[in-house]
């Protein structure tokens, strides 16, 4: 089953689970930007996938390519897809890069979360606001969330490109209730991928520890049975040195809790849950009541990876590798 940041939903109605990732036309058999959903009633059996979004046939839409990281959340009686696209020949300024003392330049572009809406989890899903991305269209964002705050108003939490920031950060914007395509207010910053200090852990000696890039991806947000906000992201460790001192390794999965409870934090960030070129996770619990873990690994040709886990009083922890539902590997 190829599957690229995977995203599950599971139908208590229905007892089926929806497993959302990006079109990919040679398994769907359906060519175009979008997503498409495969669906199992035991999370090891599953159904060919089936085509629910395509941006194509959607009228307008400022963007045509990427379809990443779709998400499915029902708010008030219908299914909302958050997915990501991008247009590179739409160019956006970069931050201060000189600061960093960085040997390339970064190509900046149009990208952010687009909301799409139906009645039923296999769509066909709509575009709400086909002219604009949902964070501000000057920043170049990826994989937008769906995060309800305890007054019940919900907000997108995103991940603010490194590529134009070069230490990316993961930031939130409210939205309005009756239109989650359309942010309210100002973003609110979170924290910056650079936050992570164990991200040098694995570079060689004499290599510098400070070096930029800091990817930040794949924002997820839960709140524990003991009321800790946990959030989900990704990023790649730093382990080898490359050409012009740039730094390169694995994807890795890994966490951060707010101190506060709260969405503004602060965010203290917790050491890997995965490594192995694992990552963009989300968590969900099964019929059974079981709290899973599902990320893609490895980050190209990725397939899907299962894990049970728990919350402790602190945060987070794998309890269980569920080889017996993925096939391992």
């Amino acid at each position: 089953m190829p599957l690229h940041d995977p995203f599950v939903v599971a139908d208590e109605e229905t007892r089926t689970y929806y497993l959302y990732t990006s079109n990919e036309p040679s398994v769907s058999g359906v060519e175009g930007v979008g997503t498409m959903v495969y669906r199992s009633r035991d999370l090891r059996d599953w159904a060919p996938p089936v085509v629910v979004f395509l941006v194509s046939e959607q009228d307008g839409v400022w963007a045509a390519d990427g379809g990443w990281a779709p998400e499915v959340h029902k708010w008030r009686g219908r299914y909302h897809l958050f997915t990501t696209v991008h247009d590179e020949r739409r160019p956006l300024p970069v931050g201060p890069q000189d600061r960093w003392g960085v040997p390339f330049r970064l190509p900046a572009h149009a990208r952010g979360t687009i909301t799409a809406v139906s009645r039923s989890p296999l769509g066909p899903f709509t575009v709400l606001s086909p002219e604009r991305p949902t964070p501000p269209a000057h920043l170049m964002t990826l994989d937008g969330t769906l995060y309800v705050d305890p007054e019940g108003a919900p907000w997108m939490v995103y991940a603010h490109e490194w590529l134009q920031t070069v230490d990316g950060t993961m930031e939130a914007v409210r939205l309005d209730p009756d239109d989650l395509s359309r942010a309210v207010g100002d973003p609110v910053y979170l924290f910056k991928g650079s936050d992570a200090s164990w991200l040098g852990e694995r570079i060689p000696a004499g290599v510098p520890h400070q070096l930029p890039p800091y990817v930040t991806d794949g924002p997820q947000l839960y709140r524990s049975p003991g009321g800790l906000l946990v959030l989900l992201w990704s990023t790649y460790e730093k382990d080898t040195a490359g050409p012009g001192g740039s730094l390169s390794g694995g994807y890795v999965q890994t966490y951060a809790v707010s101190e506060s409870g709260g969405l503004r934090g602060p965010w203290r960030q917790r050491r890997p849950l995965l490594r192995e070129d694992s990552g963009h996770g989300m968590l969900f619990r099964t019929f059974e009541g079981e709290l899973t873990l599902i990320v893609h690994r490895p980050f190209e040709n990725a397939r899907g990876k299962l894990y049970g886990m728990e919350f402790t009083a602190d945060g987070l922890r794998v309890a269980r590798r569920r080889d017996d539902l993925d096939g391992g590997g």
